[in-house]
């Protein structure tokens, strides 16, 4: 279990910030709220948001350095939650359960995590130097140690990919919205490609 916690660190790398640097931080961050929870994440523009906040758009910049980037601080407190859910929290989706158990509890929860951030991660994922950071690295490592744990043989950073895949903000968008495949069917479908590359 340690080597496991060494692995998977909570992605909480944010420097003690200067008081007037945090509550900048803390005006940018309500206002995009704001704007998502009024008129959805197209409003959220870094014009729109450094106006909401009261601040100067070079402030914002500066703060967060893109769009992308705004989008992703955003979700980082949700990030953190659910890592720790599955890193510490209670079986199944922490430790105390098998492997397997783990892993289908894991998808459904992200799945979940997926559906309720899906604007937000989608947006940020439009970024090629944001779609790969912490928190994605965070998730591969996890989910590729549950399918070492439960016995999975071949290559795990593919059947990794092909997991974390259908976990995708637009795949899973297309699917219920298009297809008409409701999460729990899509949450069957991690757990019947999860148990196929077990061996179940």
């Amino acid at each position: 279990m340690t080597q496991v916690r060494a692995e998977l660190p909570v992605t909480d790398t944010t420097p003690t910030e200067r008081g007037d640097a945090a509550r900048n931080r803390a005006l940018l961050l309500d206002a995009a709220r704001r704007l998502i929870d009024e008129h959805g994440t197209d409003a959220v523009t870094m014009d729109a948001v450094a106006t909401a906040a009261g601040v100067g758009k070079g402030t914002l910049f500066r703060r967060f350095g893109s769009r992308a980037g705004l989008m992703l601080v955003l979700l980082d407190e949700d990030e953190k939650e659910l890592q720790q859910s599955f890193m510490f929290g209670p079986p199944p989706l922490g430790p105390g359960a098998e492997p397997l158990q783990r892993l289908l509890a894991y998808g459904r929860s992200r799945l979940q995590f997926v559906w309720n951030h899906r604007d937000l991660l989608s947006d940020a994922a439009r970024d090629p130097q944001q779609r790969y950071n912490a928190a994605a690295a965070v998730q591969h490592t996890h989910v590729r140690m549950l399918l070492a744990a439960a016995h999975s043989t071949g290559n795990l950073d593919a059947q990794t990919t092909a997991l974390l895949a259908l976990l995708d903000p637009d795949h899973v968008s297309h699917q219920h919205d298009v297809l008409g495949h409701s999460l729990t069917v899509q949450g069957d479908a991690w757990e019947s490609l999860a148990r196929k590359l077990c061996g179940c």
